[in-house]
């Protein structure tokens, strides 16, 4: 779900569904929109000789597009042994029942409500189905359910909406909270500089080859940003839909709402850090 317009980070051509790196097939969702981009990327992971593989967002409730992914997944020569779920937004998890059903497998996910079976996802947990090393990595601020996939074989992490191949995330207010978010994309930034991640698989969009640059890129448009809303609240611009209207008059009136999401987590960590008062906003 993006808020912006164009990341200049370094996108492999368009979005297209099939192999993305060595061990990850894309398959693009039929829900094109302006806050879903192309659509939603479901993401098939598995080792090159493994009989098994792991599906990241089934996306939508779609059944031309899982049954698309399941065709996919056997195209391989393998089955789905796993189903993962990067946050409970219905583009990317709203499938999620269904494709179990056709495909016998459990889902994880960090919210017990979106899970099917006992296990969950949590912070240091690594997916190992079919020889996998898939570490589970906290990313919220978008949703607080937010996680990101590393996978250290490909030097890729599969980012769900934290990270997009074009455009900027909204932080979905209230459950999305700036702080968490910010605090998200340094740990992001860490596995590029500490664990040589160079490509980001993105929830919706293109993948990126400048893992670095596009993390660089989130955290500066962000204190760009914050930094414009607490200049417009000094001038007395006080309200949400007055900062989206002069904060964001570049980016389409259509994106607007979802902006006012962003404009109020915004205003919410400003308050929060003594940067504006209470009573201004």
């Amino acid at each position: 779900m993006t808020d912006a317009a164009a990341l200049p980070g370094q996108p492999r051509g368009g979005v297209l569904s099939g192999p993305a790196t060595t061990r990850t097939v894309n398959v693009l969702a039929p829900n094109p929109s302006a806050m879903t981009l192309d659509g939603t990327n479901t993401w098939i992971v598995a080792e090159p000789d493994s009989a098994l593989a792991v599906v990241v967002d089934p996306g939508p409730l779609h059944e031309e597009h899982l049954r698309a992914v399941i065709d996919a997944v056997e195209a391989g020569g393998r089955r789905v042994g796993l189903t993962l779920l990067t946050h409970g937004h219905a583009d990317h998890a709203e499938g999620a029942g269904r494709f179990a059903e056709l495909t016998g497998t459990r889902v994880r996910a960090l919210d017990p409500a979106l899970r099917l079976g006992d296990e969950g996802l949590a912070a240091g947990d690594v997916v190992t189905t079919g020889g996998l090393e898939l570490r589970i990595v906290p990313t919220p601020g978008h949703t607080a359910d937010s996680l990101s996939f590393h996978l250290p074989a490909d030097r890729a992490v599969l980012t769900g909406d934290t990270v997009l191949g074009r455009g900027t995330t909204v932080v979905a207010h209230p459950e999305g909270r700036l702080g968490d978010y910010l605090d998200s994309l340094r740990r992001l930034r860490s596995l590029t500089v500490d664990d040589g991640v160079a490509t980001v698989l993105p929830g919706h969009g293109p993948v990126l080859d400048d893992a670095q640059g596009a993390v660089e890129f989130y955290l500066a448009h962000r204190a760009g940003r914050l930094a414009q809303v607490e200049t417009a609240v000094e001038n007395g611009i006080t309200t949400a839909p007055e900062v989206v209207a002069h904060v964001y008059a570049d980016v389409d009136r259509s994106l607007w709402p979802a902006a006012e999401l962003s404009v109020r987590a915004q205003l919410q960590y400003l308050r929060e850090h003594g940067l504006i008062d209470d009573d201004r906003a």
